[in-house]
């Protein structure tokens, strides 16, 4: 795992800026604190920070050129498959240049790309960014993994193009500062920014499963070397017996290629089905596996300590468990905060930090469930909508009581107030169309409403028309099929650009690099062309995981509710964060001078924080709270 960054300049003007290289690399430290090296040839320079993982020795460090000298590559990921990538594809060119000269992935890499280009790109297992370049054609290819694992940002200026694996390392490149104010509009919709944008203009997220190649002439091709679809033709292709033996082989299969380390490695333990199943499998293939948790001492509600303990005993891990109370998840809010570096509100990333941070005292590599619930259905909006398109007497009754849920108060913090928000939102998503609910169900606050947040001077820049025409792209796979549509709208939009960020972020912010079997392309396309019953129905969620690892995994943890990671930001905004709140970053003299909301309403938000029925402002408080840290820490 690694951070690359470079610069490709088209005019001598533009070439004064590849002196830049060293600060834009060091910006990407704790993405690789074990080496870094630079390259630079008049017109380009990269450069490269390494966290060794796959052959730790300095012959494996990047830049890395091939034996000629005529090719470069920086790298960042892992591919899984190399080894047998190079007994089929390589076996020549080892004779003739004398063999590898490691047992990197890298090495492998750079020679698939020089004898097969953007061809190879569909034979890899893994997750990657990288940018390799020819010195005498003088073209580069940058390219991403199908899934969007690891980040790779760009800006393409009038004479030349920058790039980074982050927006702080990509800044270093002298490029514009100017807020894209249609992406913050979505920003406070969704509490992310949905991908391929930026909030900079100019500056974009290179499409995942897609490759870009640039010359001395600027941008000759952008195009995607894989598609994730639907596959309704393999629906009659497994009985559901069948299916969870195929899916039980395709994931020990994709558990024991991410166990390939010549560095300590372990695995997360939530005491969640999905991360049971990679700790049942994973310890099939190794003497003892080391396991992490993350416990919640001040809220037995959401502490499921136990339950990884349980998986822990039956496959005799050497298991760790993190006991955190409230106060040590508030400590390391500022460090959350100092390392975003682009606007990002999912406040499950301060429990994902203190995660990475302490297992990362143990391991380098950690395996992880990570998307399990998008691909095989697993959240209860997927329960919710299933149960929508059943037209029931109990779908009609809570739909009725849809004044009644307005009347009462709502928010996550009671059982019953919790209860109340359920019933509004379900209720209120039965009544629109499918694309209309995906929407209201996947963001925070309504399109007016993020309108009428920004200052009224800076509303004629945010495109309304744009943003919809946005919204309706990244909806289009909803087409009134079955719930797998949901699931791949989920894939482009809430697994791409919220929880691959989140966990990329803030394991990069430790250095410790996170594998995910369940985003295996062999067992995302099998996930995909089963059909949704065999996923959800109304009893179950995510069907098909717990019944075909149900012999693997102890009794007590099926059957109960999935609570996830749950900051208790509103008691904090309350109280230990209102000062931060109210004398500062929301204060009404710096709204005010800052320009940028509108004053009325943040005042608003903040009065209906102490009120009996905050609903979600606590979301969107945090949104602006990780917001204004960032302008001050960019802009101020």
């Amino acid at each position: 795992m690694c951070g690359i960054t470079g610069y490709y300049a088209l005019s001598t003007n533009a070439a004064a800026n590849l002196t830049k290289v060293t600060q834009s690399s060091q910006k990407l430290f704790k993405r690789g604190p074990d080496a870094g090296n630079t390259f630079t040839d008049g017109k380009i320079a990269l450069g490269h920070r390494r966290l060794s993982i796959i052959d730790t020795s300095h012959g494996a460090d990047q830049p890395m050129t091939d034996a000629s000298g005529r090719y470069v590559i920086i790298f960042n990921g892992e591919i899984f498959n190399f080894q047998a990538l190079a007994q089929q594809h390589l076996q020549a060119v080892w004779q003739r240049i004398g063999g590898p000269k490691t047992s990197s992935d890298t090495e492998v890499l750079l020679y698939l790309l020089i004898e097969h280009g953007p061809a190879c790109l569909s034979w890899l297992d893994g997750f990657f960014a990288f940018s390799f370049y020819d010195k005498e054609t003088g073209k580069m290819i940058l390219a991403r993994d199908r899934y969007g694992k690891k980040p790779l940002l760009y800006y393409m200026g009038r004479d030349y193009l920058a790039f980074s694996s982050e927006m702080k390392s990509l800044l270093e490149w002298g490029i514009p500062k100017e807020l894209d104010y249609s992406v913050v509009h979505q920003y406070f919709q969704l509490n992310y920014i949905p991908q391929p944008q930026s909030m900079l203009k100019g500056v974009a997220k290179l499409r995942p499963a897609h490759y870009m190649i640039y010359d001395k002439d600027g941008m000759q091709d952008y195009a995607p070397y894989y598609e994730l679809k639907v596959n309704k033709e393999g629906y009659n292709k497994y009985t559901y017996e069948q299916a969870q033996a195929e899916l039980i082989t395709r994931m020990d299969t994709a558990v024991q290629e991410r166990m390939i380390s010549d560095v300590p490695l372990g695995a997360f333990l939530s005491g969640g089905i999905d991360s049971s199943v990679i700790v049942a499998l994973a310890s099939r293939h190794t003497a003892k596996l080391n396991t992490f948790s993350v416990g919640y001492k001040d809220n037995a509600f959401f502490d499921e300590t136990k339950y990884a303990k349980a998986v822990a005993k039956k496959y005799n891990t050497d298991h760790t468990v993190f006991s955190l109370t409230n106060n040590d998840f508030l400590e390391h809010v500022y460090d959350v905060l100092d390392y975003i570096d682009e606007p990002f509100a999912d406040s499950s990333a301060i429990p994902e930090y203190i995660l990475c941070m302490q297992t990362r005292k143990h391991v380098t590599v950690a395996l992880s469930g990570d998307g399990g619930d998008e691909v095989f259905a697993g959240y209860n909006k997927h329960g919710a909508e299933w149960k929508i398109r059943q037209h029931s007497f109990a779908n009609n009754l809570v739909r009725a009581g849809l004044p009644i849920w307005n009347a009462m108060p709502r928010s996550r913090n009671g059982k019953f107030s919790n209860l109340f928000r359920q019933l509004h939102r379900f209720a209120e998503g039965a009544n629109l169309t499918v694309q209309d609910r995906y929407w209201r169900w996947a963001t925070f606050i309504k399109p007016h409403e993020a309108s009428a947040l920004i200052s009224k001077d800076l509303q004629r820049d945010v495109d309304l028309k744009l943003i919809e025409r946005e919204r309706q792209a990244l909806l289009a796979t909803l087409q009134y099929g079955d719930i797998n549509e949901v699931l791949l709208t989920d894939m482009n939009l809430v697994l791409l650009s919220d929880m691959l960020v989140k966990v990329d972020l803030m394991s990069m912010a430790n250095s410790l690099e996170v594998r995910s079997p369940f985003l295996d392309h062999k067992v995302v396309d099998f996930a995909f062309s089963i059909p949704e019953a065999y996923k959800v129905d109304g009893k179950m969620k995510k069907r098909i995981v717990q019944d075909a690892f149900r012999s693997m995994l102890p009794a007590e943890i099926y059957n109960r509710p999935k609570h996830g990671f749950e900051i208790p930001l509103l008691g904090w905004f309350r109280k230990e964060l209102w000062g931060l709140i109210d004398e500062d970053l929301l204060s009404k003299k710096f709204v005010q001078e800052q320009g940028i909301f509108n004053v009325n309403v943040t005042e608003a938000l903040k009065r209906k924080l102490h009120s009996n029925n905050p609903e979600d402002t606590h979301a969107t408080i945090w949104a602006l709270i990780v917001f204004q840290y960032w302008w001050k820490k960019y802009y101020a």
